[in-house]
């Protein structure tokens, strides 16, 4: 399917065609016809494309916009999303980030990521502010060079992109940042020292929330926590809760208002609590707390491991990527392997283990520690943990002993 092509009324539109012709997605925005906003490097047949968006029943036909997202898992889901909804949202999301300072807002994320369209493009067109899209660190002297003469700009990021920010502009500073947010993962709350070094007149802000929430539910000041579990309050109108096995539900008045998935659609009720897949408590003060996603927390010889814990004490000792695949041992036993990236020198390899050592009994160790230049992504730019095994660079640092 091409760019500006149809299926059942819905338009779709890729990311190469926003940037040939920006204007393009305001037209979008303002015309009835729900639209569709693809990475244009989709790894989707245009038979499966064809067939999801024959699955929208006609009422969300107009004034509805669609966004593609793969989760952790890499399994295809269409976000069906309100347009009113979501310029209420940045509404509410501009306040609640004391944006009002903000001149203009810099890209370096994809506009088919919902963090990057609700928090800039769409924050851009409704409060009348620049944005200027980059191809990010694909291109990092060019970032740089917009970075360079921001002015009272407002970046958004996802916590994997500090590390490629400290190699390529660590030592550098840019003054013109003012705010700076990160979403779309772990919140890099380590790293905020040498962030405060690349951007020392901004004001840094953890945002939480998933692609079913359009896509904020929570937002706190980085200062105002010092744990990165810690995700801040509820925005105004959205009500948290723990279910009965701790897992983290939401409802909001500016949530998504369906989905497409394994060849049916569901429609989100405005009275459903809807799974954000973590799990979660609330904290002090009105806070609340990730306890990481499902998948991140299991038992292995009966103990309790939580992948989170362990990733938080790693990033202690290590800086660069990481991330973790499941996998069970020979004696059938739940585990998971750490994955690096660059590629480590062997006392950094040793600083992580010593770091694990200390910290957590052997169950909690992982059956290895692997290494890889770069992590592979999504077009959401999460790390496609699906395919951590399968690289070809892959070199295993450290073993387990049975």
């Amino acid at each position: 399917m091409q760019s500006n092509s149809k299926a059942n009324d819905v338009v779709v539109i890729r990311e190469s065609e926003i940037r040939s012709n920006f204007r393009a997605l305001d037209i979008r925005w303002r015309s009835a016809e729900t639209f569709a906003i693809l990475p244009s490097n989709l790894p989707l047949s245009d038979e499966w494309l064809d067939a999801a968006l024959q699955l929208l029943p006609q009422a969300f036909c107009t004034k509805h916009f669609l966004l593609l997202t793969s989760g952790s898992t890499g399994q295809p889901k269409i976000i069906v999303a309100s347009r009113e909804r979501a310029e209420h949202l940045v509404e509410v999301i501009h306040r609640a980030q004391d944006g009002e300072a903000t001149k203009e807002t810099i890209c370096c994320l994809p506009l088919s990521y919902s963090y990057s369209f609700v928090n800039q493009w769409l924050w851009s067109r409704i409060l009348g502010r620049r944005i200027i899209l980059t191809d990010g660190f694909m291109r990092p002297n060019e970032l740089k060079v917009t970075l360079d003469a921001a002015h009272d700009a407002m970046i958004c990021m996802v916590g994997a992109q500090v590390s490629l920010l400290r190699s390529f502009f660590g030592g550098r500073t840019f003054p013109g940042i003012i705010r700076l947010h990160f979403a779309g993962g772990r919140f890099p709350q380590e790293q905020l020292g040498p962030l405060k070094q690349i951007f020392p007149n901004a004001t840094i802000f953890n945002n939480y929330g998933c692609a079913e929430a359009m896509p904020r539910l929570t937002i706190r000041l980085a200062e105002d926590a010092d744990v990165a579990a810690n995700i801040g309050r509820p925005l105004a109108g959205v009500e948290l809760k723990s279910g009965i096995e701790g897992q983290l539900l939401f409802r909001s008045p500016f949530r998504a208002v369906g989905f497409i998935e394994n060849s049916s659609f569901r429609a989100i009720d405005d009275n459903d609590w809807v799974d954000t897949g973590d799990l979660g408590c609330a904290g002090d003060n009105g806070m609340w707390i990730l306890l990481g996603r499902r998948s991140e927390v299991f038992k292995r010889f009966g103990e309790k491991i939580s992948l989170p814990a362990i990733d938080a004490a790693l990033k202690r000792v290590w800086c660069g990527e990481l991330a973790f695949y499941r996998e069970t041992d020979s004696m059938g036993e739940n585990g998971h392997v750490v994955v690096i990236a660059p590629h480590p020198e062997e006392r950094q390899v040793k600083a992580i283990l010593m770091e694990l050592r200390r910290d957590f009994s052997r169950p909690h160790w992982p059956l290895r520690v692997e290494s890889l230049q770069r992590l592979p992504r999504l077009p959401s730019n999460k790390v496609d943990t699906g395919a951590l095994k399968e690289q070809k660079d892959l070199i295993v640092r450290w073993s387990q002993r049975y």
